[in-house]
């Protein structure tokens, strides 16, 4: 049985995490909240005391936290990964950071004998639950196969998008933008709708018949109607750090971003205004503005 160590219990951490287990491996945990270090080993897995705890009870570690920094310290820091994992190891970075941030620990891992995958996901909590994350995957392309159990167990959709560290990350980035800048469309669309009397169902049924049509609107426009604001498992934080990290990467390479930077600034007022809620909190912002409520 295969040693896998996790780092981050979040949203999507867990929902790997427990996927792991639900696959026959011997999963070994840490969070810094001790609450989510228990829900996985109620799931069966087990927890540890530090990240080097989580080292030294692993053969491959998957790391999923928030920034650039986070990842430096679980993994380079006196108490942090590679001071626990043994040459032959492997760290699996699933979290969403800039590709210089990534790529800042890799001569570290490579001096410790240990392989790095940069692999951001893609799907949020259902497909973190579901294990059907959609997964970005740059390493040599016989260190993703000998891991390729370990992606199986958590992804449906595994790319190979190159052997460079930071190409994972350079791919989430551009996928980001995209991303933010459709829910900024489908938002504001949602608002104009109800602000010229049209009823949100009657728009929601013409567009998911349309060739807009797409999961991204199937899912957030019910939220929406529904007035779930919090507890979907798709944090306005996140996504507006993500959104961060392709403005960063789009300054540092230098191309134009309209649409995404449009919608950056769109999470920047709503974060604001709303700074514990989930994505589709940006309607109430419109809203507001507006002077209308997005219902049925």
């Amino acid at each position: 049985m295969k040693k896998v160590g996790f780092v981050g219990l979040g949203d999507m951490g867990l929902g790997m995490a427990k996927n792991l287990v639900a696959a026959g491996f011997e999963v070994t945990g840490y969070d810094l909240r001790e609450a989510r270090v228990a829900m996985l080993t109620e799931a069966g897995g087990k927890g540890a005391a530090s990240c080097r705890g989580v080292g030294e009870a692993s053969e491959a570690v998957f790391v999923m936290v928030m920034t650039g920094q986070q990842l430096y310290d679980v993994v380079v820091a006196e108490d942090g990964l590679l001071a626990g994992l043994k040459p032959g190891g492997a760290i699996i970075v699933s979290a969403t950071v800039k590709p210089s941030e990534v790529r800042a620990i890799e001569a570290a891992v490579a001096e410790a004998d240990v392989a790095l995958i940069d692999t951001p996901v893609s799907g949020g909590r259902p497909g973190a639950e579901g294990g059907t994350l959609t997964m970005m995957a740059a390493a040599k392309p016989e260190l993703l196969e000998a891991h390729r159990d370990l992606f199986d167990a958590v992804g449906k959709n595994i790319f190979h998008v190159g052997e460079r560290i930071g190409m994972g990350q350079t791919v989430k980035a551009s996928l980001q933008g995209i991303i933010g800048a459709s829910f900024a469309g489908i938002f504001e669309a949602l608002v104009l709708a109800s602000k010229a009397g049209v009823k949100g169902e009657t728009l929601f049924e013409v567009v998911r018949t349309s060739t807009i049509a797409s999961p991204l609107f199937e899912m957030f426009t019910p939220l929406v109607m529904d007035r779930k604001f919090t507890g979907t498992g798709s944090q306005i934080a996140t996504m507006y750090k993500d959104l961060g990290i392709t403005m960063a990467l789009a300054r540092e390479v230098g191309t134009s971003m309209f649409a995404t930077a449009a919608a950056f600034e769109l999470f920047q007022a709503a974060i604001a205004r709303y700074p514990g809620e989930d994505n589709q909190s940006i309607v109430k912002f419109l809203e507001e503005i507006a002077g209308t409520t997005v219902e049925w």
